[in-house]
């Protein structure tokens, strides 16, 4: 007999199997729909290797990344200016694999090709799902690509190596490096998204002008990744404020006066480095004109909220596939979660806001790939890219605390990744500019640019007749811009009906049941508050199928 029997207690079981490694690219049919959709399905190939890393490999590493923090090396053992953030080996890992996989230069280096970016959002898609934190330095490297070709002299030297597939984390120069990451310090203490308070002071060190350099002094309340090669800053000139490229070595290969005060203790994103920093006359590089900083950094703004965009929603898809391997595998009450009615119902109601997500997150990317050839998708993607920040990265808190439920107590215990992700799901709608912030470009866009009110419509034209409820709601918005023109009160309001017809819109294109789905339970006068609470029955067994094959 065994000798331990008389102490045993109980014997595991009605407990899920581990869900990871898993492939995040096969098991998402929403995901490969829209990539094939919006027009990328020919870098399906690329996509589909990521989507076994990501639900894999990366996976563990972003556990790792996420328990061991970033710690900050102010100075060596004697006493010389460091300024360092020592990383552990998983973050290096997260970080090469995706810019080898083309997180950060796949839709630059293919730009060519229609479809390129709308792949590189795939990628950034499934790359989020495993880790959140490394997506700032991700997407900041990617985004910085229109911004740096304002200075074509800088372009041509720096984005080469941007956009290239190699990750050196040495801290030497980025011109001794095959590949570079790219950083970016906008926000002060006084001002915050107000940029035009900033109070930094850029003064030339000899002739001024676009590519001159400047010395900086002064500081930035938060600058994430500052371990990246050089860093995109906003600084006031003589003729205004002003876009500068701040390496991390000066150009005769010394340490740049960037003196790292902190790393911020974060809710969230744990694996990523977040720091306040003070320049002591940092040298820099002007890009652009003096003056026309914001416009410079505009295009670089919108990518990162683009991103915003896409994180949310793979944060929100993450979520959803969790909940539902548990459902699957967990039994109560006599038989599995997966089949009790009202678990059904919440699971249905979230794999649709989980579709809604995905599918305007790609529908967005293919304008930003558009945009160069067509003036309308530029007008679409001014409009679209705000409305989606807002209103998807607003609903994923709410999504990933109702899958958490969905888990029961170990939803909340952190060994399921389900905390993790509760943490760090607010920080899209408040990182490159909050709610409000959107809501008030939305505003503008409307006000200034009638192509992107005509881009919008258009856009659901496309769909006419394809639901009632749809058709209606944009002839009810038609007329809401023109009786609530700049009525800043009501902007959330008017930016979340806009952005849920829009996600009906996309949705109609991709499966016209799970549209129809969509417009009743969002767009009528009887929503309920709840996932779960919908009006109207939901197709479940059609949601559900679609949702985790």
């Amino acid at each position: 007999m065994d000798a331990d029997a008389r102490f045993r207690t109980h014997t595991v079981f009605n407990q899920p199997p581990l869900l990871v490694p898993y492939d995040a690219w096969a098991t998402d049919l929403p995901l490969r729909e829209a990539l094939a959709r919006e027009g990328g399905g020919w870098a399906q190939a690329q996509v589909a290797a990521y989507g076994e890393l990501a639900g894999g490999e990366l996976m563990e590493l972003g556990r790792l990344a996420n328990e061991h923090r970033p710690t900050f090396r102010p100075f060596d053992r004697y006493g010389h200016r460091l300024d360092e953030v020592e990383f552990h080996p998983a973050w290096h890992r997260l970080m090469a694999t995706a810019i080898a996989h083309g997180v950060t230069g796949f839709g630059w280096r293919h730009a060519d090709r229609a479809g390129a970016h709308v792949a590189r959002a795939a990628l950034m898609f499934l790359h989020n799902q495993a880790d959140q934190g490394s997506s700032c330095p991700l997407t900041m490297t990617y985004a910085c690509v229109p911004a740096l070709r304002h200075q074509p002299e800088l372009a041509e030297v720096w984005l080469p190596r941007i956009v290239a597939t190699d990750y050196d984390p040495r801290h030497v120069p980025a011109w001794d490096k095959r590949g570079n990451t790219i950083g970016m310090g906008m926000t002060e203490k006084q001002g915050g998204s107000d940029v035009r308070a900033n109070t930094t002071i850029a003064t030339p060190c000899g002739a001024a002008g676009p590519g001159c350099l400047y010395e900086l002094v002064g500081h930035k309340w938060f600058f994430s990744a500052p371990m990246c090669d050089a860093f995109l800053v906003l600084a006031q000139a003589a003729g205004g404020l002003s876009c500068f490229l701040l390496p991390r070595f000066t150009p005769d290969g010394g340490r740049n006066g960037i003196r790292i005060q902190r790393l911020k203790d974060k809710l969230g994103d744990h694996s990523n480095a977040s720091s306040e920093v003070e320049f002591h006359g940092a040298l820099a590089w002007l890009v652009g004109e003096e003056g026309r900083g914001v416009a410079t950094i505009l295009q670089m703004v919108a990518l990162t909220r683009q991103d915003c965009l896409i994180g949310s929603a793979s944060l929100m898809r993450q979520a959803l596939v969790m909940a539902l391997h548990h459902a699957r595998h967990r039994s109560a009450f006599g038989r599995p979660l997966i089949a009790q009615p009202l678990m059904r119902a919440v699971l249905a109601d979230l794999a649709l806001e989980s579709e809604a997500a995905t599918a305007l997150a790609l529908r967005v990317a293919a304008a930003v790939d558009a945009t160069p050839r067509d003036p309308a998708e530029a007008a679409f993607a001014r409009l679209a890219t705000a409305l989606g920040k807002y209103h998807v990265c607003k609903r994923a808190p709410g999504f990933v605390n109702e899958a958490q439920e969905c888990l029961g107590g170990i939803g909340y215990v952190e060994e399921t990744g389900m905390p993790r992700l509760y943490r760090q799901a607010p920080l899209n709608s408040i990182w490159e500019g909050s709610g409000n912030i959107q809501c008030l470009d939305v505003l503008r866009a409307l006000a200034r640019e009638p192509a992107c009110a005509d881009a919008f419509f258009g856009e659901l034209s496309r769909v006419r007749g394809g639901d009632e409820r749809l058709d209606a709601e944009a002839e009810a918005l038609r007329r809401e811009l023109v009786a609530s023109a700049g009525d800043e009160a009501g902007a959330r309001r008017l930016v979340e009906r806009l952005a849920l017809a829009l996600q009906a819109a996309t949705l109609l294109r991709a499966d016209a049941a799970v549209g129809s789905a969509f417009c009743a339970a969002r767009l009528g006068p009887a929503r309920g508050l709840a996932y779960g609470a919908t009006p109207e029955p939901l197709p479940v067994d059609h949601l559900l199928d679609r949702a985790f094959s």
